[in-house]
């Protein structure tokens, strides 16, 4: 059976490296003994390398919350996919929602940083999901939201060939409802199962996540009963006990 994989997104929280060092060691002690979960920490750019002194040998894996699409040059404040490789990375976050509403990133911007990363051997979790205009003034409509997810991923995904979704875990999707992230409103588990089965059957091979508004209470859900391939976690994962049941309900 193929691992569920469980992504902490840590944002820009943790002001010192002591803070973060003690919640990943809390992370790491608390799910030594768990099975059937590929844990993937996100940290800060600037706990990377502290936090991931053997790469490629742990469980949490290490990944970034973002890189740029240029593998070096004259772009100030940028982190290029190359760098993140060096350091032992195997994920990068791209196309979060939040990149979008505070810093004007667009599909494009996007489509352009999925593939410098796949080129430098890294995974990309590609974000999509509607907001509230997508999601329908009074309830879910899901026409609304599948058309909205369509235009995405061929946004996102242009000219990247068939061929490397064969290739196992060379991309991953994460469905974020916008209004879902940070709100404490999750998305239903009917309505999230028809997301994802969309998904699905769009782009195939490749592992659709869910995430917003993630709790231990409704993890499992979103694995047996909405199907998901694993969960992408924000504000839930700086809580160690918190994210550690978290994985606890998502093993087998």
């Amino acid at each position: 059976m193929k691992k569920i994989l469980v992504i902490a997104n840590w944002k820009c929280n943790h002001v010192t490296l002591k803070e973060a060092k003690k919640l990943f060691n809390s992370i790491v002690r608390g799910i030594k003994k768990i099975k059937g979960v590929e844990v993937v920490i996100c940290p800060p750019f600037v706990y990377l390398q502290s936090l991931n002194p053997k790469p490629y040998t742990l469980n949490p894996k290490i990944g970034a919350q973002n890189c740029f699409w240029e593998e070096k040059g004259p772009f100030t404040g940028e982190i290029s996919p190359k760098m993140l490789k060096n350091l032992g990375c195997e994920y990068v976050i791209v196309g979060h929602s939040e990149r979008e509403r505070y810093f004007g990133e667009t599909d494009e911007m996007t489509n352009k940083k999925i593939k410098a990363a796949i080129s430098a051997g890294l995974k990309p979790i590609l974000c999509i999901g509607e907001t509230e205009k997508e999601l329908g003034s009074k309830k879910y409509e899901l026409g609304k939201v599948k058309k909205y997810l369509k235009k995405q991923l061929e946004n996102n995904l242009k000219g990247i060939p068939n061929s490397l979704f064969q290739i196992p875990d060379s991309l991953i999707v994460a469905y974020e409802p916008v209004w879902a992230v940070g709100t404490g409103k999750p998305c239903g588990i009917s309505e999230a199962r028809e997301a994802n089965l969309f998904i699905k059957g769009i782009i195939k091979n490749v592992p659709i996540l869910y995430g917003g508004s993630v709790n231990s209470e409704n993890a499992a859900g979103y694995i047996k009963e909405a199907k998901f391939d694993g969960l992408l976690i924000g504000g839930a994962s700086l809580n160690p006990k918190e994210f550690v049941e978290i994985v606890k309900n998502c093993s087998y």
